[in-house]
């Protein structure tokens, strides 16, 4: 069924006709949040039928994931365009990576880059990052690892934890920007502080090897301590290297301040979501 300017094909919803319905997005996040698909279509529904593209978008993200209806990546992809076509950002990223991928659309690297790039030209910052891995890739665009630097940047400065930390990655080797590792380490430690595995990984490395920051192999064990914990490939056998070179007495208190990290993260995130 051709999508016209109202999404009449999001019929597999049955629920949209029902009642009176507020066009409010936040509320329909809310509601999927908590598992009611129904009313989080009808939010969405209302809130592309007062002119916000972004309804489109998360309707499409509810046939893509199967959330409320029959996954269906064909009519997701359908979705995406009708919002994608009204400037929603959120779905020219999604859409374009849909073409990167050459899922629910034929594979178009061109076209792909065109609309990531376009979304992340509008403030985006998932699109930032991944405007920049296509400069980097050359995938759709011609390679620039300059250009991917600065849309990693962009991404960066809204909170944006890959491209911080492949910004980092472009210091720590100087691919398309002048390398520094006293900045890579900056950026790293960043991400680090919230968790992120690979920027637990990179700190602990930079502080085994004095690369960027004083060398401080208590504190790498902990940060590698820790990178190990949260999944990180290298991070066991980095920490098992810096180990052999501890004191038993440099191991327990490196052990203990990996502890106290991860009690004060654990309080930290529990406030947040009691806020």
């Amino acid at each position: 069924m051709q999508i016209i300017s109202r999404l009449s094909l999001v019929i597999g919803f049955s629920v949209l006709s029902a009642g009176v319905v507020l066009a409010d997005i936040p509320a329909g996040i809310a509601a999927l949040e908590v598992g009611d698909a129904q009313t989080a279509a009808r939010e969405f529904q209302a809130s592309f039928d007062e002119g916000n593209a972004d309804g489109a978008f998360y309707l499409g993200r509810m046939f893509e994931l199967g959330l409320g209806t029959q996954a269906n990546i064909a009519q997701a992809a359908e979705l995406f365009k009708v919002a994608a076509a009204q400037d929603s950002a959120l779905a020219q990223n999604r859409l374009g990576l849909m073409y990167l991928d050459g899922q629910g659309v034929i594979r178009d690297y061109a076209q792909g880059a065109e609309l990531i790039c376009k979304a992340a030209d509008a403030g985006e910052a998932n699109a930032q990052f991944n405007c920049g891995a296509a400069y980097g890739d050359g995938k759709g665009v011609a390679k620039d690892p300059a250009k991917a630097r600065a849309y990693w940047q962009q991404a960066s400065e809204q909170g944006h934890i890959a491209a911080t930390n492949f910004l980092g990655l472009a210091y720590k080797t100087g691919d398309g920007v002048e390398a520094d590792a006293a900045r890579a380490y900056e950026l790293f430690s960043t991400t680090a502080e919230q968790g992120n595995p690979m920027g637990l990984y990179e700190v602990a490395l930079a502080l085994e090897t004095g690369t960027g920051t004083e060398a401080d192999k208590l504190q790498a064990y902990t940060y590698a301590n820790i990178a190990a914990a949260r999944a990180h490939p290298d991070a066991p056998a980095l920490r098992d290297r810096i180990e052999a070179d501890l004191s038993s007495e440099e191991i327990t208190q490196a052990q203990k301040a990996a502890r106290d990290w991860i009690a004060a993260a654990e309080a930290r995130a529990a406030e947040a979501r009691s806020n």
